[in-house]
């Protein structure tokens, strides 16, 4: 089961980066991005960016590592709670 939706993570990070223009006209330019990643272009280097990190995370997913990251960066806090 992990493997079909780390599959379909991948699907969806595959389409926001290949299909960022499409992103650009429907939802406009994202001020932040145009400021820091470039002049013309920084919007759709976003969505690129988002879209590599989501396909990253579902690798990440589908090997078990990313629950590992998760329980060593959130172990401490939870067992002060305790």
């Amino acid at each position: 089961m992990r493997y079909f939706i780390g599959i379909i993570i991948i699907g969806v990070g595959f389409l926001i980066t290949w299909k960022s223009e499409w992103f650009v006209q429907n939802f406009g330019r994202i001020d932040w991005a145009e400021r820091h990643l470039g002049m013309e272009g920084g919007t759709r280097i976003f969505y690129k960016l988002i879209g590599i990190t989501i396909i990253i995370l579902a690798f990440l997913y589908m090997g078990g590592v990313l629950e590992s990251m998760l329980g060593v960066i959130f172990k401490p806090s939870i067992q002060s709670l305790e």
